[in-house]
């Protein structure tokens, strides 16, 4: 058998060239983002870094910690509290002691960083460097105020004896630059004085020890919420210890989901492929059932040539995921979606599983059609005609039923019980490729009516190209199943994902738009962080205004006795609050938030107003809160409100201001303007502050998005190019007989491109019908959430999505017709099969 198999493949080699290019491709990607999704499962371990130096460090605990009848259970704090000056004069009767404070630095006029990627601009007091330990590159320490010693990048152009301006929380003030150190990487720093730091933040964020750690756990365990760092666990006082997970989990999603819809896209395209390759054979299956052949030997034959194509398409599969598994880390590195110490490892078993999966691939692809090839009678095959039927067996009808109501079913409940499911990532990306795959089972049934719909107009028109086109079109149905369903998935995909995003964000951005009424939101920047003091204070100096102070901090649960779930939260004066924004308030009133109660979402553990709930603050403090009012979930950006006493020592990190009626709002944006200046603070309109958060929030996810939508059109082409090549192949007597009929070679090329035209209308349309499926779900979704927003349809998307769908299937039409029409119609229409 294997020596029929090879030989087949030999003599029809067009019939399986592309099955071998899309599974190679699919295999190829499959382990590229396998390799690369493997280097997500694990952060590179960084030591100690900001007190690698240091013996001991002393800071508030950053982790929560709660007993379960399961175990203890861990949470993570915002807002460790300070170190206490009691405990500060304690362990300095010990040994020498260090205060380390940080806070946010602005620096004007100066590039500190250079290139060296280590974020935003932080101060600290000079004596804590030698904990790093940073040494001077240049010059000398600070001894008086006014002089800094910077962290100089790579390229920083920064030198000693340079004036820089340094704005502080308290104060903006041109400084001297008196030594240099070199960066470290984790930080940019600014260092002062001992004592001017002090002055600019009086809390003590961690304390360096040098005495033994034994006697400053005994010091320290008689203090609430307090840790003593050793050995490596003084890396948890670094900047963002976990940095570098945290980056790593939207890449992980990425890529996850990038081989699951590259799998699901190969399937779909070879077992297409693979259906209309047995379609073009049923003559030749004929013959070997003729010939003595049982339907199981038929069927294995199929199967045998699924796994020789998925062998040999595996294993080039495998070689081209190993070439392009560090390019794809490099362009994620590029765009911003991976941190900058990305990179491929030396992982092997990505390979594995994709070799192995390709082969799977090509064997389920197959099921269908050797089941088909099975079913070839010897007599039947050979008079049976070129036109298909169009009629679907009984299971393939139950099979293509379930999957739709399992489709519609899984919304309407989502719909029913929880609304807003739809809208997460993994239901928005999966939902749609059940409608798919049940619009490609009924594709029999449907190609000729949308082909007759969509060709009723040229059919109408002078000539015989609108009438031979919808006919050829018709006759063909699996042809044209074949050809249309790449073009299903891609559009389908491209409509249903970017639809998605783009609705959400605009439900987004209406929702906040809504919800914000203040005229002008101020912010730390891009990068977040405290607003200073004195623009604090500046703001509300100014007549006419009505200012909302607010801070960004958390509230942690324990939920049904066993998990803690941190929910983010925002520390806002009620009255104030009130008058910058229109919260959806389902139940109870924001008027009635106070320092002992708090206000929720419809999504949290208690949403019955006047309930009494335990939560943990910010600083790991438990309180027991009232339930105060209970808001819409929405999109999911309505989060818990609390007083500023329950905001566990967070920072003021946004001012919402409103202007009074009778007040010059010219004159007040000029004063918040040239206060944002001074003090390093971001100001910007209350709509133009919601429009730049949602588009900020959906860079990464549209990026990654377009790097699917790009493996479905890769997938089109190759599918495309494959079935147009191989029908037109199998045409080439009905396109000399059109010649000897009179037809002009342009016009028989004419009608071709037709054709594939059609074709493509037809998938289009199929491909529409899903994601209007899909998006009008997510529309319903979003107004059972109280969002009432538009549906946006990627037009731009959807128009490049179809133009080169339609390019490619006109130019793999007409090509090869082309190529064949240049033999004599005469010798072509005496050719057989």
């Amino acid at each position: 058998m294997l020596s029929l198999v090879l030989r087949g493949i030999r003599t029809r080699w067009v019939t399986f060239v592309g099955s071998f290019l899309a599974l190679a491709l699919g295999v190829g990607i499959v382990a590229m983002t396998g390799l690369a999704l493997a280097a997500t499962f694990g952060a590179p371990h960084h030591g100690p870094e900001r007190f690698a130096a240091a013996p001991v460090v002393v800071r508030g605990a950053d982790l929560l910690r709660v007993p379960t009848p399961i175990g203890v259970r861990t949470q993570e704090l915002t807002s460790p509290r300070p170190v206490s000056a009691a405990l500060a004069n304690s362990l300095a009767e010990l040994g020498r002691t260090v205060e380390d404070r940080t806070f946010p630095v602005s620096v004007g006029g100066a590039d500190l960083d250079g290139g060296s990627g280590a974020g935003e601009v932080v101060g600290h007091p000079w004596p804590v460097a030698a904990a790093a330990p940073y040494r001077l590159a240049a010059g000398r320490a600070p001894a008086a105020p006014g002089e800094v010693v910077v962290t100089a990048g790579p390229r920083s152009q920064v030198r000693t004896g340079d004036r820089i301006t340094v704005t502080t929380p308290r104060s903006t003030a041109t400084g001297t630059v008196v030594g240099t150190v070199r960066s470290a990487g984790f930080e940019t720093a600014v260092f002062f004085t001992a004592a001017e730091a002090a002055r600019i933040s009086p809390a003590v964020d961690a304390l360096v020890v040098h005495a033994d750690p034994a006697a400053v756990r005994a010091v320290v365990d008689k203090e609430d919420r307090m840790v003593v760092l050793t050995g490596d666990d003084r890396r948890r006082a670094d900047p963002d210890p976990d940095r570098d997970a945290e980056a790593l989990v939207s890449v992980n999603a990425l890529l996850g989901t990038a081989a699951g819809i590259t799998a699901f896209v190969s399937v779909f395209v070879v077992a297409s492929t693979f259906s209309f390759a047995v379609a073009q054979r049923r003559r030749e299956f004929g013959l070997l059932r003729t010939a003595g052949a049982t339907p199981g030997q038929v069927r294995r034959t199929v199967y045998a040539e699924a796994a020789v194509i998925g062998v040999f398409a595996s294993a080039a599969g495998c070689r081209l995921g190993a070439l392009g598994a560090p390019r794809l880390a490099s362009w994620m590195v590029g765009e911003g979606i991976a941190p900058r110490w990305f990179a491929v490892g030396d992982q092997n078993w990505p390979l594995h599983t994709a070799f192995w999966t390709g082969l799977a691939v090509a064997l389920a692809g197959a099921v269908a059609a050797s089941r088909r090839a099975g079913k070839v009678g010897p007599a039947e095959a050979l008079r049976e005609s070129a036109v298909d039927s169009g009629a679907m067996p009984l299971s393939r009808v139950v099979l293509g039923a379930a999957v739709l109501l399992t489709g519609v079913v899984l919304a309407a409940v989502a719909l029913v019980h929880d609304p807003g499911s739809l809208l997460k990532r993994k239901t928005y990306l999966t939902q749609p490729m059940l409608l798919i795959v049940g619009f490609a089972l009924f594709a029999p049934v449907l190609v000729r009516p949308v082909t007759r719909l969509l060709t009723w107009l040229p059919a109408q028109l002078p000539g015989a190209t609108g009438v031979l086109a919808r006919e050829n079109a018709s006759a063909g149905l699996r042809r044209t199943a074949a050809v249309a369903a790449p073009v299903i998935v891609t559009v389908a995909l491209a409509a249903s994902l970017m639809g998605t995003t783009a609705t959400l964000g605009e439900a987004r951005a209406t929702e906040a738009r809504t919800q914000v009424t203040a005229d002008f939101v101020a912010t730390a920047g891009r990068d977040g962080g405290a607003l200073s003091p004195r623009f604090v204070e500046r703001v509300r100096r100014i007549p006419g205004v009505v200012v909302s102070v607010s801070r960004s901090t958390s509230v942690t649960v324990l939920e049904e006795g066993t998990a803690l779930v941190r929910s983010e939260a925002r520390a806002v004066d009620p009255a104030d609050a009130a008058a910058v924004s229109a919260l959806p308030v389902v139940a109870g009133s924001l008027s009635g938030l106070d320092d002992g109660s708090v206000v929720v979402n419809e999504e949290w553990l208690t949403t019955t107003v006047g309930e009494r709930v335990g939560v943990w603050l910010a600083d790991g403090r438990k309180v027991t809160l009232r339930v105060a009012a209970v808001l819409s979930t929405g999109t999911g950006n309505n989060g818990v409100y609390v007083t500023p006493r329950n905001a566990g020592g967070a920072a003021v990190d946004r001012i919402d201001v409103r202007v009074r009626g009778w007040a010059d709002r010219s004159a007040v944006a000029k004063e918040l303007y040239a206060a944002g200046r001074d003090t390093g603070a971001e100001v910007r309109t209350g709509a133009g502050r919601a429009a730049e958060s949602v588009r900020r929030t959906g860079e990464n996810t549209r990026t990654g998005l377009l790097m699917i939508l790009l493996i479905a059109l890769v997938y089109t082409a190759i599918a495309l190019a494959n079935t147009q090549v191989m029908a037109t192949a199998d045409r080439v007597r009905d396109l000399a007989v059109l010649r000897l009929a009179g037809a002009t070679k342009a016009q028989v090329l004419r009608l071709v491109g037709a054709e594939a035209l059609v074709v493509v209308g037809v998938g289009a349309v199929l491909g529409g019908a899903v994601a209007a499926l899909d998006l009008a779900a997510v529309r319903t979704a979003l107004g059972r959430l109280g969002v009432h927003s538009a549906v946006v349809v990627p037009w731009e998307t959807l128009g490049l999505v179809l133009a080169v769908s339609a390019l490619l299937a006109v130019v793999f039409a007409v090509l090869p017709a082309a190529l064949a029409l240049r033999t004599r119609p005469v010798e072509l229409a005496g050719t057989r099969e």
